[in-house]
């Protein structure tokens, strides 16, 4: 049993007056993947931002990138 089917199997245990408690842990834990997205994004921004290699701006080809990847287009 995979441990989603697991906690549908507790959630269907439980009462109807501890609903309002686990839908708001489960919304908490939903909010806390969103925050920890927004912050590796803001991160991953202010590290460009702040990159002074004097390569930063330089780019190429969509078929020499697969190459490198070892990507046949």
């Amino acid at each position: 049993m995979s441990n989603r089917e697991k906690a549908k199997t507790i959630i269907d245990a439980l009462p109807d007056y501890k609903m309002a408690a686990v839908v708001y842990f489960l919304k908490g834990m939903q909010y806390d993947d969103e925050i920890e997205d927004e912050l590796f994004c803001r991160n991953m921004a202010e590290e460009y931002l702040t990159d002074e290699s004097a390569d930063k701006h330089d780019s190429i080809s969509i078929e020499e990138l697969a190459s490198d990847l070892g990507v046949t287009l």
